[in-house]
């Protein structure tokens, strides 16, 4: 008994000094994180964007010994949790509602979004990465597909720069839609069902989708959303579609060369949407899971924003900004198109 004590004792004292080592950066990361979330609903902007903006401000922080390990462990870790938990909000009842004419057009319409991003980003001298990146970004769930698809790809000296860069574009575009779309539909005399299913089939992040699908009205913003919890529920299938690709089309010049098939965060993100679809946990613990996943998603953009530098991130140049409004435009005149002809 005395000796497992005695080997129990070290694995305890490891723990703790692991939890004294991530502590400042993680703590950093939490507090901007509360920062933006703080701004964000008093001032009706984007908290992702806040906290990146915000996580920029800290960066002479990043190369700090005291807060470095804590940082990237919330740029990763965290992350991964967060994304897994993010199964928490949809329900497998929810997807087949629409319809299987809007799951199998939404889904289509991911694939070919991705398809659009390779191909540009090869025209315009890019990695192909980059184009799945942006690509799967504007197809899924904005700066949470940003997040979930970089943990997957292959590093590069740029990974953490693309990154960032695609989460400040979708943000951006996604606010600029919130405001453009209701208008949009509105002018196209779309009811509420067929508006609903545009701007959840199209606009970047959820927050916005909401917002804009709700300024129509309260039925328009059910569609808006349930469509949307379609898209980022095929955020799984696409991980897994990125990760063979990768693993049989290797980038020689990327620092890690193996992909996981499928990673853990992304089976989390599954046995979620099961819990959630068999109504297991309580509303209320289903509701402080999902809010936790919010958290912990803008918790990891802010150690994001803390890990890249501003003079890194304006060597990016046009051609990026190009990539994603291709893709953003080709994915509205896609939903458009199906809901001509199919809805």
């Amino acid at each position: 008994m005395q000796s497992q004590l005695k080997q129990r004792i070290p694995n305890w004292q490891s723990l703790s000094q692991s939890a004294r080592t991530l502590a400042p950066g993680l703590l950093l990361s939490v507090t901007v994180a509360a920062a933006a979330t703080f701004l964000a609903a008093h001032y009706g902007a984007p908290q992702m964007l806040f906290a990146l903006l915000l996580g920029i401000a800290f960066h002479f922080l990043a190369d700090d010994s005291k807060c470095q390990a804590g940082v990237e462990f919330a740029a990763k870790k965290v992350l991964r949790f967060g994304v897994a938990l993010l199964g928490l909000r949809i329900t497998v009842e929810e997807m087949t509602s629409l319809g299987w004419e809007v799951l199998v057009w939404v889904a289509l319409g991911i694939a070919l979004t991705i398809s659009i991003g390779m191909l540009v980003a090869k025209i315009l001298g890019r990695r192909i990465q980059f184009g799945v990146l942006t690509g799967g970004s504007v197809a899924i769930c904005g700066a949470s597909a940003a997040l979930a698809i970089s943990a997957v790809l292959p590093k590069h000296p740029f990974s953490e720069r693309n990154t960032l860069f695609t989460v400040i574009a979708v943000t951006a575009f996604s606010t600029i839609a919130m405001v453009i779309y209701p208008i949009f539909v509105n002018l196209l005399g779309f009811d509420d069902r067929l508006a609903g299913i545009f701007i959840g089939g199209t606009i970047h992040d959820v927050a916005q989708v909401v917002g804009a699908g709700y300024s129509i009205s309260p039925q328009a913003g059910e569609f808006a959303t349930i469509t949307k919890l379609l898209r980022v529920a095929l955020l799984v299938p696409v991980i897994l579609v990125i990760s063979l690709y990768f693993r049989s089309h290797p980038d020689k010049d990327s620092e890690k060369a193996d992909i996981p098939l499928l990673p853990f965060f992304v089976v989390g993100f599954c046995i979620c949407v099961a819990i959630n679809s068999a109504h297991i946990l309580p509303v209320g613990v289903t509701n402080t899971l999902s809010g936790l996943s919010s958290w912990c998603l803008v918790s990891a953009v802010a150690a994001l924003g803390i890990k890249t530098s501003v003079k890194k991130l304006f060597t990016i140049g046009y051609e990026p900004i190009l990539m994603v409004v291709i893709e953003t435009v080709a994915i509205a005149a896609w939903v458009l198109v199906g809901i001509y002809w199919f809805f």
